[in-house]
C-alpha cells in the first residue's frame, strides 16, 4: 500500500502572509512541517504543494520535494490536485502551519484506514485540559459517536454542558491532519459546500453534510497552528522544552 503525504502550503495566507517561509530556530517553518511528516513510519513519499516559487526554491534548498500548483479554492483542492497524477492509494494532508505535528500522530490517524478497509477518511483529536481553551473560536472541537466516528466538529462548545456540570466529559480539540482513501478525496474535492461549513468555516464538515463518515484518532501529542506572531513564540518555547534549539 503506497501512503503519500502531501503539505499544502498556500504564501499568500490572509491573516500571515508568507507564515509557511517564516523562521522557526533556524529553519523555515515549511521544512520543520515537512521533518515532521518526514517522521512518520507509515509515509512514503512528502510532498509540498506550493502556490508559490519561492516555497518551491525553500523546499528545493533543504532537498525536499514539490510541485508548483495554481490558485486553488481550500488547502484540500490543493492536495487533491497535487495527488491527480500521483500513484498512491492513501494521501495524507498535513497542514503547511504544523511545524510541531508528532510524526506517531500522523501514523495513528494513518492506521484507521489500514486497519479497515471501510473507513474512507480519517483526522485526529487531542483531549481538552484547559477549560479556558473551550471559549476560543480559534480552536476548533469534535464530538464522536462510540465507534470514534465525527458527529459534529465546531468552533462553539459542543456538548452545550446543560447547569455548567460537566459530569466528566472530554472535550476534544480538533488536530489538523487529514487522510484519505485517493478515490475518495476525488469526491470531496467536487461535494458542495452546505449551510454548515459556511457557518462555521470548517471544510470537514462538507463530508458530514454529504452523509459520508470521518474517523478521529485521539492521541495524547498536540499539535500548535502558526496563525499569528505569537503562536510562533508558543513553538519555539515548546521546542526549548524538547532541547531541540541549539
Amino acid at each position: 500500500m503506497k501512503i503519500t503525504c502531501i503539505i499544502p502550503a498556500r504564501f499568500g495566507s490572509k491573516r500571515f502572509p508568507g507564515k509557511v517561509l517564516v523562521d522557526i530556530a533556524g529553519k523555515p517553518m515549511i521544512q520543520r512541517v515537512y521533518e515532521q511528516a518526514s517522521g512518520s513510519a507509515l509515509v512514503n513519499r512528502v510532498i509540498v504543494a506550493a502556490d508559490d516559487k519561492r516555497i518551491v526554491e525553500a523546499v528545493k534548498k533543504f532537498r525536499g520535494e514539490s510541485v508548483l500548483t495554481p490558485e486553488c479554492g481550500s488547502g484540500t483542492d490543493r492536495v487533491a490536485l497535487a495527488a491527480a497524477d500521483i500513484e498512491t492509494d492513501i494521501v495524507v494532508n498535513v497542514q503547511g502551519d504544523e511545524p510541531l505535528m508528532p510524526p506517531e500522530s500522523i501514523d495513528r490517524t494513518i492506521k484507521l484506514l489500514v486497519d479497515d478497509g471501510s473507513v474512507e477518511m480519517a483526522t485526529a483529536a487531542v483531549p481538552i485540559d484547559k477549560p479556558g481553551r473551550l471559549k476560543d473560536n480559534n480552536i476548533v472541537k469534535v464530538v464522536l459517536d462510540r465507534d470514534s466516528f465525527a458527529i459534529y466538529f465546531s468552533r462553539s462548545i459542543i456538548p452545550a454542558v446543560r447547569d455548567g456540570r460537566d459530569n466528566g466529559f472530554g472535550f476534544l480539540k480538533h488536530v489538523g491532519i487529514y487522510v484519505y482513501r485517493k478515490e475518495f478525496l476525488k469526491e470531496f474535492v467536487k461535494m458542495q459546500p452546505g449551510p454548515l461549513e459556511n457557518a462555521e468555516r470548517l471544510e470537514q464538515l462538507r463530508v458530514l453534510e454529504n452523509g459520508r463518515r470521518i474517523k478521529v484518532a485521539v492521541t495524547e501529542r498536540d499539535s500548535i497552528s502558526v496563525d499569528t506572531e505569537e503562536d510562533l513564540k508558543r513553538i519555539e518555547e515548546e521546542l526549548e522544552k524538547r532541547e531541540i534549539l541549539p
